[in-house]
């Protein structure tokens, strides 16, 4: 929070800013994923988690886990039979699960990174 108020103050390029917001935003995410969450709902381990549910959370405070993931397989299913190799198996196109927070924080360093000469002169 430091370095955004003195990056902002000191009147540094815009894409300084968005950068170094995005890094303390995903930083606050995964902090906050394992503050309460744990707390908050129940486990979700195949199914829908519950909010606050009768017996409690899963984990006590600053044990959750993270929670703010995407998962979007753009094919799911079995490839035709005539592919070599890999014919007639179960196939799922575009496999990676998405941390938001961790997106964030690595789009950020990211930016500063390419963008290096123009905000850190």
């Amino acid at each position: 929070m430091y370095w955004l108020r003195s990056t902002v103050k000191a009147g540094t390029t815009n894409v300084a800013v968005w950068g170094i917001s995005l890094i303390l935003a995903g930083a606050i995410g995964n902090v906050l994923d394992s503050l309460y969450y744990g707390v908050i709902f129940s486990d979700s381990l195949g199914k829908v988690a519950a909010f606050l549910p009768e017996a409690g959370g899963y984990a006590p405070v600053l044990q959750g886990k993270v929670v703010d993931m995407l998962y979007f397989p753009l094919y799911e299913g079995n490839l035709p039979d005539w592919l070599p190799i890999w014919g007639g198996k179960y196939f799922t196109f575009f496999r990676p699960i998405f941390n938001i927070a961790d997106t964030a924080i690595s789009t950020g360093v990211g930016l500063l990174f390419v963008f290096q000469r123009s905000v850190f002169k």
